[in-house]
């Protein structure tokens, strides 16, 4: 199984949490944004729960995705802890009601495909965010912990990248839906992640921080002028290369997507 090597993987390179020194932190260095974006990355990550159970609902058939689903909600809830334990080095606290909204597990995709999809996008974009924002933050042990945030999210990737290729190739009528997702999440000028798109207007984060906070901020403060594009561009070629399609502009995923219907 597929699961097997990435759990073998995982146990022998993963960091620990653990061996994160806290106690180094530097408060001098620490920026109001700093906190703005550490309390976004603890509500977004908060989503692990909520996405695990999903996953394990979904492909009740697929042992082998649902066992990397429990491995990737471990790691996923490392980096919820990390941006915690960072928080709470300075002196922040996250509100625990606004992470417990957080909870409700989403309802399936439209295909498992679109879902492994979803997951796709939001690996790649918060890898990105994560090593851009890294770059701009002074204070070190944040600075570290983005950098191996990101690292993670470049490696979840890869593997829901695995296991949508797996599936389609078992089930190659879902490829409308993967190109659906993709034109869902990379047709305007925004920044989309499913967490804020599915979770963002829960009663319970109102005047809390969440991950399109995060998005904003990053936008107004990091961003360069082409960094939406470059992001979308970078999405759009790994979508191509799992459905052996032009995908560069969204009117090629329009296109490929009026093409694969009517096949």
């Amino acid at each position: 199984m597929h699961s097997y090597d990435v759990f073998t993987q995982y146990e022998r390179n993963h960091w620990k949490l653990t061996d994160v020194d806290f106690s180094a932190v530097r408060k001098d260095l620490v920026q109001p944004e700093y906190v703005t974006i550490a309390k976004s990355a603890v509500m977004g990550e908060s989503n692990v729960i909520a996405a695990v159970h999903g996953f394990l609902n979904e492909f009740v058939d697929d042992y082998d995705f649902s066992t990397f689903a429990v491995v990737w909600g471990n790691q996923e809830v490392q980096h919820h802890y990390m941006f915690k334990a960072w928080l709470d080095a300075i002196g922040e606290k996250v509100d625990d009601g606004a992470v417990a909204a957080m909870r409700a597990p989403y309802d399936p995709g439209t295909t498992p495909s679109a879902t492994l999809a979803t997951n796709i996008i939001s690996e790649l974009t918060v890898n990105h965010i994560y090593r851009r924002v890294a770059g701009a933050v002074e204070e070190p042990v944040l600075h570290d912990l983005l950098l191996k945030a990101s690292r993670d999210e470049a490696a979840h990737a890869r593997e829901f990248i695995h296991y949508c290729r797996q599936r389609l190739a078992r089930h190659p009528e879902e490829r409308a839906s993967v190109l659906e997702t993709l034109y869902v999440y990379t047709s305007d000028s925004r920044i989309k992640h499913p967490v804020g798109l599915f979770k963002s207007n829960l009663t319970e984060l109102e005047d809390h921080e969440t991950i399109d906070t995060a998005f904003e901020l990053f936008l107004e403060r990091v961003a360069d002028g082409d960094e939406l594009n470059d992001l979308q561009t970078k999405i759009r070629r790994v979508f191509g290369s799992i459905v052996e399609m032009d995908l560069s502009t969204n009117r090629k995923v329009r296109h490929a997507l009026a093409e694969v219907i009517a096949a």
